[in-house]
């Protein structure tokens, strides 16, 4: 099983479902792994060092690599295939629209209405994963220890944004795309402003 790969990053392609894929070159042999969009946009330029943790996925008559940026991230994708219903497409976007702080803060906190904004997840599946995360998350312990406390107020601040901008008429897809390219912010109107600011060309 292979754990971990560092080498050249040698091409890189995003697809339209949100998903990507790139090619790393380890002493001359290129492994193709697939990854979230939230790392794709995080990604050095080609030919640059780069390593990633990765999930060995084998499935009759195929094996698929994902990469992922952290050792967490790695292992919340690892404790959402475990979870009914749950696949790898299913366990990338999750994890590709919320970072593994805002994960982490809307299953400690119930927020099915954070977790209803990926992509193919409605409130039934979030209420699931909630219920089923919350317990498998007793174990998890994160690399770093004040991981939990920042990621919660990470979460409450990006529910309130949300919940605004629905009120001013903006629809999920767009509140979830402006979100996820936006920094984390400690102050609710800090966050909005920001938002509002990137959403209004658009309008």
């Amino acid at each position: 099983m292979i754990g971990l790969i560092e080498g050249n990053l040698v091409d890189r392609e995003l697809h339209k479902d949100g998903t990507a894929k790139v090619l790393v070159d380890v002493n001359g042999v290129g492994y193709e792994l697939v990854i979230n969009a939230r790392h794709f946009q995080a990604l050095a330029p080609i030919g640059t060092l780069v390593s990633m943790r990765v999930h060995t996925h084998v499935r009759e008559g195929s094996i698929t690599l994902y990469g992922f940026e952290s050792r967490d991230e790695r292992s919340l994708f690892d404790l959402l295939l475990g979870a009914h219903g749950v696949g790898p497409s299913m366990a990338l976007a999750v994890l590709g629209s919320m970072s593994t702080s805002e994960l982490l803060a809307a299953i400690h906190s119930g927020d099915v209405k954070l977790l209803t904004t990926v992509p193919g997840v409605g409130s039934k599946t979030a209420q699931r994963l909630i219920l089923e995360l919350a317990q498998r998350l007793e174990t998890f312990i994160p690399e770093s220890s004040d991981h939990r406390e920042v990621a919660l107020g990470h979460s409450e601040v990006r529910s309130e944004v949300s919940e605004a901008l629905n009120a001013l008429g903006y629809g999920t897809l767009e509140i979830r795309e402006v979100l996820r390219e936006l920094p984390d912010m400690a102050c609710v109107d800090d966050l909005l402003r920001a938002a509002l600011f990137q959403l209004a060309p658009q309008r």
